[in-house]
């Protein structure tokens, strides 16, 4: 609302016009003209220039506007805005490995932490939520391992992600899968593994299984990377190669080609619907696993 509005509401006050007609002749909403009025001493006492002084007043009075997050304490010089943006990165990839948000949320800010360990007071502050969404989030991190209640000095409750977490997580994922495999498996069995529901659990339990004994054999993130990392070179060769030749290409020692190519033989679940193959000339190339086509279906592609 400009000064020149209100001395027009305060002439159409004065010449009897109805709210309508001035918000009319202002191209505004009658709800707008109505609101300047009355918190303005109303109809009878509305004057412009006072109107236009005790909005400023108003706008002085106002508090500044919070961001959503408060920045995380930092005494090393970071970038701020970098720093916050990761964070917001950070949930959402913890979200999209099927955490809730506001769990995700304390958990990067925990991590993010220098410290890594937080009251439920400065939780709630720094991510300015009530202590009842705390209190529910910390509840279910501490329910899946991710997270420990520990008293400081003071006797306080602290939320805190140690040097154990990643064996944690990890513990928490080879649990999860062992329980998705010895229900699926049990399912198959109750359906029969010869229908098409008990053939579908049958293989979710299968792969779950696999992939438990992966974890359990100290197959590791890393491992993994490597393995993939080689069959996509193959892949992207579109020929058998050697160990010598992968090696070369990828800028690696042969000891983590040959390490790399072990992983991806030894657990060949890793790289489902494509297997590793040992040629007889000793090199290795990509081919689809067996068991996802049907001989019918192979010879029908063989015929293409």
């Amino acid at each position: 609302m400009t000064p020149a509005d209100r001395e027009q509401i305060a002439a159409g006050l004065a010449a009897g016009l109805e709210y309508a007609e001035i918000a009319r002749r202002l191209n505004r909403p009658t709800s707008t003209v109505t609101r300047e009025v009355a918190r303005n001493s109303g109809p009878h006492g509305y004057r412009a220039d006072l109107a236009t002084r005790a909005t400023h007043a108003r706008a002085r009075r106002r508090k500044p506007v919070l961001p959503a997050v408060a920045p995380l304490d930092d005494n090393h010089g970071r970038d701020a805005t970098a720093v916050a943006a990761f964070e917001e990165q950070f949930v959402a990839m913890v979200v999209e490995t099927g955490l809730q948000r506001m769990a995700a949320r304390v958990l990067a800010r925990l991590y993010l932490t220098d410290s890594g360990s937080l009251t439920a007071a400065d939780l709630a502050q720094s991510l300015r939520v009530s202590p009842a969404s705390i209190s529910k989030a910390v509840a279910y991190l501490e329910g899946i391992d991710l997270l420990q209640r520990k008293r400081d000095t003071r006797r306080r409750e602290r939320y805190v992600v140690d040097d154990d977490f990643q064996l944690r997580a990890w513990t928490a994922s080879t649990r999860t899968n062992a329980m998705w495999a010895s229900a699926s498996l049990r399912g198959a069995e109750i359906l029969g593994p010869h229908t098409p529901a008990g053939a579908r659990l049958e293989y979710l339990g299968q792969f779950f299984e696999r992939l438990h004994q992966d974890m359990l054999n100290g197959v590791t993130a890393a491992t993994v990377g490597d393995a993939l990392t080689v069959l996509a070179a193959l892949v992207h060769a579109g020929r058998p190669l050697s160990a010598q030749e992968l090696a070369t290409a990828l800028g690696w020692t042969a000891d983590r080609v040959g390490e790399a190519l072990r992983s991806a033989a030894d657990s060949p679940g890793m790289a489902d619907p494509v297997a590793l193959r040992h040629t007889e000339t000793g090199a290795y190339d990509v081919i689809a696993r067996p068991e996802r086509l049907t001989t019918r279906q192979r010879e029908a592609l063989s015929s293409l």
